[in-house]
């Protein structure tokens, strides 16, 4: 077994090798078991928490010498299988949508803050975006905004509350400050996958789509005359997060091009100081009755691979944003998180 628990664990090694006597209750410093199912809130193998997910658990399992699953059971099943796990055999990771589920109102979200124990933050997908058809009339989320406050209709595809959904709720804010009762102009079509919003997008019978860099960037070099063609008009990711981006951007646009999609070069403002950004970000969840020296273990194996870099190469390879906080800053700062977008979703439904 690797020694690599901390140094508790390091001391429980090192003393079984030389034939010292362990206690019981020194043993139970590092209380993991050898299997250790992740479940996720996605059953897609092949989307953005499943591909971070097993990058992190693979090196995880390896820093625990341990066996970690990744499992794509998809949202209500995952809670489901995090409630039922007491003992910290099952644990999981999601993204913001486990919080914005429950602000949204969708059956079967709880609030994660009492069910729960929020663990830490491992990564940021920062390519969360809307599109628009590179034969649109709308060349920014400012044009947007002004065709709205004009009495225009914007249908916008998103897929109902989650990550998607409150970028659009920050779009119909945004014009409710400019325009007051014109936020109504900004409509939702609420749909699933993203192939089916790109679907939308290719018949027309939308004006604006949710998507994300990783999925829609091919679609944004076709030429303008091709029905699949798209254009971004805003990145919803904080512009220190692009800059933390490889250079290179993803596929043929930079991560300056990127740049130029998101704040302060695209404003949707959230209030009369500041305009709205948001960072999908990935995190741990726990059962509540999983024995914090578990999630303590947890915490310093995490801390000790984001120390060693590799991860974060192979994050930033995949387009990913390394964002490693342990369990109780991430617990505080997603509660802070989720009590902002609150107040946008609160101030539209008020």
């Amino acid at each position: 077994m690797k020694p690599i628990w901390g140094k508790t664990c390091l001391a429980l090694v090192v003393s079984a090798a030389m034939g010292v006597g362990v206690s019981a209750q020194a043993a139970d410093d590092c209380p993991l078991p050898g299997n250790l199912r992740v479940v996720i809130g996605s059953t897609s193998t092949g989307g953005d928490t499943y591909q971070v997910s097993s990058m992190v658990v693979d090196q995880l399992a390896d820093k625990l010498d341990i066996n970690a699953k990744v499992d794509a059971v998809g949202v209500m099943p995952g809670f489901q299988a995090l409630q039922r796990s007491r003992h910290g055999n099952t644990i999981m990771i999601f993204h913001d949508g486990a919080y914005l589920g429950n602000l949204y109102g969708v059956n079967g979200y709880p609030n994660i803050f009492d069910q729960y124990v929020v663990g830490p933050t491992i990564a940021i997908n920062p390519g969360n975006a809307y599109l628009v058809p590179k034969g649109s009339p709308y060349e920014s989320m400012s044009d947007v905004i002004e065709a709205a406050g004009n009495g225009k209709q914007i249908r916008v595809a998103i897929q109902p509350g989650s990550v998607s959904e409150i970028g659009f709720s920050a779009l119909k804010n945004a014009v409710r400050l400019k325009y007051p009762g014109k936020e109504s102009n900004i409509v939702a079509v609420n749909t699933g996958s993203q192939a089916d919003k790109n679907q939308l997008l290719f018949d027309g019978a939308v004006d604006m789509i949710n998507g994300s860099v990783q999925a829609n960037e091919q679609y944004t070099q076709l030429p303008a005359d091709d029905q699949k063609a798209m254009r971004f008009v805003w990145l919803t990711a904080r512009e220190d997060t692009i800059q933390q981006t490889n250079e290179s951007g993803m596929g043929d646009t930079t991560r300056e091009q990127l740049l130029g999609y998101t704040t302060p070069n695209v404003s949707v403002p959230m209030d009369d100081s500041q305009d709205f950004t948001f960072d999908k970000e990935f995190f741990f969840l726990y059962n509540k009755d999983m024995d914090p020296a578990a999630i303590d273990c947890i915490d310093n194996a995490l801390s000790d691979i984001y120390d060693q870099g590799e991860i974060q190469e192979q994050l930033k390879k995949a387009f990913f944003v390394p964002d490693f906080k342990p369990s109780k800053e991430a617990s505080s700062y997603l509660k802070e998180k989720n009590d902002q977008n609150q107040t946008i979703i609160n101030d539209l439904e008020g």
